[in-house]
């Protein structure tokens, strides 16, 4: 089959797309014909090395997370759960290839194509995880700095669908977009700060962009209980929790399954790359400004 890999730490430019062998479907887990894969941020990160002493790699190694796909394997233990032919989507590695691996997956919803739905499963994970996190309640009010992003997207409707408040900052370019996800949007920069005040109070805040804010962040919320980032590895320096281990995959993919199909989550798609262009859409993804989400069709 053919998948991206990587040889060494670096830039985009060390991607290359490569001939592999075949993975296959241990207990408890399937094998997918890769549609789709989601391009997340976590891939430039491990790329470029930055959890290399936290979690080192074997190189070659892949890339990729998240795909959606049809089933050509089921592994011992899934009888009756999972069946040859279902198209899926969820997590798992090295999915930017032919054939991936999953450990956590959900039947896609009706109505999503194989690109949108390779979309949805890390960042709906993350944003189900870091709000429970964070603790904020119907009639309270978030912050989210780096509203317009996959996470952002998922964490805006789902905090909206719970009564939750939300203010989002984004570039001037998505200030409608949030606004059209139910977020009250500010842009970043200077006097950032003093805009979200005008806004509205606030009782616990997100930050998904690592833009260096923390600080302010605990400020507005007066406790840095109340402040989870994904993006800033400083968080420990500013008291802060870092949010990057997944907790239930498989019950956020459900419940993220099923907040589509209620109409009650809907992440677009901002581009679609081919394998070849993996190198690309990391560069992309690294450079930010996305709205919703870039994924690899395969």
């Amino acid at each position: 089959m053919r998948k991206v890999s990587f040889s060494e730490y670096g830039g985009p430019e060390v991607l290359r797309l490569v001939d592999a062998e075949e993975p296959h479907a241990g207990p408890g887990r399937i094998r997918v014909a890769v549609r789709a894969a989601g391009v997340n941020p976590v891939d430039w990160r491990i790329r470029e090395g930055q959890f290399r002493d936290r979690r080192p790699l074997d190189l070659p190694a892949g890339t990729g997370f998240d795909a959606a796909g049809v089933v050509d394997e089921v592994g011992e233990g899934l009888e009756g759960e999972v069946a040859v032919g279902d198209r899926v989507f969820g997590l798992g590695t090295e999915t930017y290839a032919e054939f991936a691996v999953l450990s956590h997956w959900a039947r896609m919803p009706e109505g999503l194509t194989f690109e949108e739905a390779a979309g949805y499963p890390s960042v709906t994970e993350t944003a189900l995880r870091i709000l429970r996190q964070v603790g904020v309640r119907s009639g309270q009010t978030l912050l989210v700095s780096g509203a317009a992003g996959g996470v952002g997207s998922a964490v805006v409707q789902i905090a909206r669908d719970r009564g939750i408040a939300v203010i989002g900052t984004a570039s001037a370019a998505n200030q409608e977009y949030l606004r059209g996800l139910g977020a009250l949007a500010t842009t970043y920069g200077e006097g950032w700060v003093e805009r979200v005040r005008r806004l509205g109070e606030v009782d616990a805040a997100l930050d998904l962009a690592g833009s260096g804010v923390l600080r302010e962040l605990v400020a507005l919320t007066g406790d840095p209980d109340k402040v989870i980032t994904i993006s800033d590895l400083g968080a420990a320096e500013a008291g802060v929790r870092f949010s990057g281990e997944e907790e239930n995959p498989r019950q956020a993919l459900a419940e993220a399954a099923d907040l589509v199909a209620r109409g009650r989550l809907r992440i677009p798609v901002e581009k679609v790359y081919t394998l070849d262009e993996a190198a690309a859409a990391q560069a992309d993804s690294r450079a930010g400004h996305t709205r919703g989400r870039r994924v690899v069709r395969v």
